[in-house]
């Protein structure tokens, strides 16, 4: 598990790795990241989602990184690439020499959560914090913040059933 003090400095890595070799890089980050790094909602992450450029180098040097300290190879992976949508807000995380790092709007956060809903992660809490983090009282303000980012798909009905629950069991006193 990786902590924000552990990830920021795997960063820092990263950063001077990119300045020997003269090169820029840029970061997003996505998933449980965000919410140890920008949020701080919990201690740890197993990994880093993340899109990345120049993404054949700062995989290289991530797969270098991970060797270096003991870190399953994958600590760094742009997985997520795929499920990204365009239209979110950027907000810089960190700026470092050689190296920045993003991450989108909290809204996009909680669309993209709310949208994977997996129980076997922490993605219900996830969802719990950025409800509350957002101040929203019903589950509909929830579906009009997914809808704005995918509004070509039909909202699925088990993240329909996890927010409704979710406002059912844990986020009444919201309301």
């Amino acid at each position: 598990m990786l902590t924000r003090k552990q990830i920021i400095t795997l960063f820092e890595k990263l950063n001077e790795a990119l300045k020997r070799q003269n090169e820029i890089g840029e970061i997003g980050i996505v998933g449980g990241a965000v919410m140890c790094l920008v949020y701080q909602a919990r201690a740890s992450t197993k990994d880093v989602d993340a899109i990345f450029e120049p993404a054949d180098i700062i995989r290289k040097l991530a797969a270098v990184i991970a060797v270096d300290n003991q870190l399953p190879p994958d600590w760094l992976n742009d997985g997520v690439k795929n499920f990204l949508v365009p239209n979110f807000i950027k907000n810089e995380v960190l700026n470092l020499s050689n190296l920045r790092i993003w991450a989108p709007e909290s809204k996009y956060m909680l669309a993209m959560k709310c949208i994977s809903a997996r129980w076997d992660t922490h993605d219900r809490d996830d969802v719990i914090f950025l409800i509350s983090f957002l101040k929203l009282k019903k589950a509909q303000h929830v579906f009009n913040i997914i809808q704005n980012y995918y509004p070509k798909n039909k909202i699925p009905p088990k993240t329909q059933f996890f927010i409704e629950e979710l406002f059912d069991d844990h986020l009444s006193s919201l309301t």
